[in-house]
């Protein structure tokens, strides 16, 4: 039988998702309003999330071009 060393989390803050996926804060607050906050509703200021949300963050990690990570997009002009 396979037993687990490492005890899983019920809940992660921000900065734990962030250690866990690899990626940088921005990176994650990008993912967040692309993929999950784009219905017009703001971002709540602290997002807690499960195993399975960061199952499903690493699949938007991986789509997320490496050398654009760390790259500002310029606002649209009005």
């Amino acid at each position: 039988m396979l037993t687990l060393k490492a005890q899983m989390k019920h809940l992660y803050n921000e900065r734990e998702a962030c250690e866990a996926l690899g990626i940088a804060l921005t990176s994650l607050y990008s993912i967040l309003d692309e993929h999950v906050f784009n219905d017009g509703t703001p971002r709540p200021p602290n997002v807690e999330f499960t195993s399975s949300d960061l199952l499903m963050l690493s699949y938007w990690v991986e789509k997320m071009p490496v050398e654009m990570e760390n790259v500002l997009t310029m606002p649209a002009k009005a």
